[in-house]
């Protein structure tokens, strides 16, 4: 089987399949056994579910889950990683496919393919560890959407998520559709989200990661951070996160690059949050995504609505430094973005975090949405049209913003 101990990836990563010889590539290029090279055109940061309702929304029996991606790098060959990473049971795959959406739960079945682990259609992951299919040949441009279906046969806790993903997955009536293009009554949106609007989105469940072969090294901007990251009040299934941004502009006119979102909605840099906090989590949701190069990293507002001080999470980005810079990263540091409805208090830890990014020299270089945001009359608070409404996530305009704020010229040889 093609599996990965989490134990096992900070030495070796996707295990069984990817070994990387110290001297033979760049620290962020990965290796196949036929002399081509892997590099992340999707990605989402797992976590587990954490209420009983997340819970409950995971449980699926004798059911086919399609889930939506949209890939930043287009390619002719892809694989696909499965995660039972906070399981606390065997996963039982009965079979996979992936193929070209068309609209909602349709797929193009002349794109349609079996995915494989280890020549077999099907897998049983243990808890803990994750499966990485065998590549299969599809072509498709940058920015398109994938389908990836999921038969799951047996009784299954799905506890291995990725929250509020702000794209509907479905779920089928009883029974393996994993290859069915578009049948009647068969596929259904799967909601567990409120946010405003209120599009119809979900968790992804069990998947993280689709790679693209490409016959040279070709680079990955892996964003790390919370659920600004992660788009938080944008448009559900129109990909308007700041990192949907960046990759659309770096198609039109910067270099090919992978754009990796590893937000988690309300993650941390240093305290106690969803998903982990960044520090723990940078070698799994960075360092190890294949073809990482550069890294973003935004984080740390959630640290100071916990009234944590400005030092204290200085010391989380010196330790996400040090991890990027023996790694063979480079790491772009984010300024934190306003938050209106913050005390007096911590809008003066935000203040001085954001002075010290911006002044420190310490990343390799800077980025500053803080000043994209900003009301220039009232500067603790965002433009009203960047403003979701909550005064701290962004709206649609608010993300285009950050990602145009982005520098193009950071990515490039």
């Amino acid at each position: 089987m093609n599996l990965i101990d989490p134990k096992r990836m900070a030495s070796q990563a996707w295990a069984g399949l990817l070994i990387c010889t110290a001297g033979t590539l760049p620290a962020w290029a990965q290796q196949s056994g036929d002399l081509s090279y892997w590099v992340g055109t999707w990605g989402t940061a797992p976590q587990p579910a954490t209420s009983q309702a997340e819970t409950t929304a995971g449980k699926f029996n004798n059911q086919t889950l399609r889930q939506i991606v949209h890939t930043s790098l287009g390619g002719q060959r892809l694989r696909v990683r499965l995660s039972n990473a906070y399981g606390t049971a065997p996963l039982v795959i009965g079979e996979a496919h992936v193929a070209l959406q068309t609209t909602g739960s349709s797929t193009d079945p002349s794109t349609d393919r079996v995915l494989t682990f280890n020549g077999q259609a099907g897998i049983t992951v243990p808890a803990g560890a994750t499966a990485v299919s065998d590549p299969v040949n599809l072509s498709f441009n940058s920015g398109q959407n994938l389908a990836v279906s999921i038969y799951l046969p047996v009784f299954t806790t799905a506890t291995t998520q990725h929250l509020r993903a702000r794209q509907t997955t479905y779920v089928s009536t009883p029974g393996n559709f994993a290859g069915a293009a578009a049948q009647a009554g068969v596929f259904s949106s799967l909601c567990t989200e409120g946010l405003n609007p209120k599009t119809c989105t979900s968790s992804w469940y069990l998947l993280t990661n689709v790679d693209v072969q490409t016959a040279s090294p070709l680079p990955a901007v892996v964003a790390l951070g919370d659920s600004i990251t992660n788009g938080a009040y944008s448009s559900g299934n129109l990909n308007r996160r700041w990192t949907d941004v960046l990759a659309r502009r770096l198609r039109a006119d910067g270099p090919s690059l992978g754009v990796l979102n590893q937000g988690i909605g309300g993650n941390t840099l240093v305290a106690w949050g969803q998903g982990g906090s960044m520090v723990k989590r940078f070698e799994r949701d960075v360092v190890n995504q294949p073809g990482a190069k550069f890294t973003i990293v935004l984080g740390g507002i959630n640290d100071i609505k916990k009234n944590f001080t400005a030092d204290k999470l200085i010391s989380g980005y010196q330790a996400l430094i040090s991890q990027a810079r023996k790694s063979g990263l480079k790491i772009y540091g984010a300024t934190l973005t306003p938050y209106g409805r913050g005390t007096d208090f911590q809008e003066t830890q935000r203040k001085n975090v954001n002075a010290w990014i911006r002044n420190s020299g310490a990343f390799d270089a800077v980025i500053d949405f803080d000043a994209a945001l900003r009301d220039p009359a009232a500067p603790r608070r965002m433009l009203p049209l960047y403003d979701s409404g909550d005064s701290l996530h962004p709206s649609d305009a608010g993300y285009e913003a950050m990602g145009q704020a982005v520098n193009l010229a950071l990515f490039k040889p």
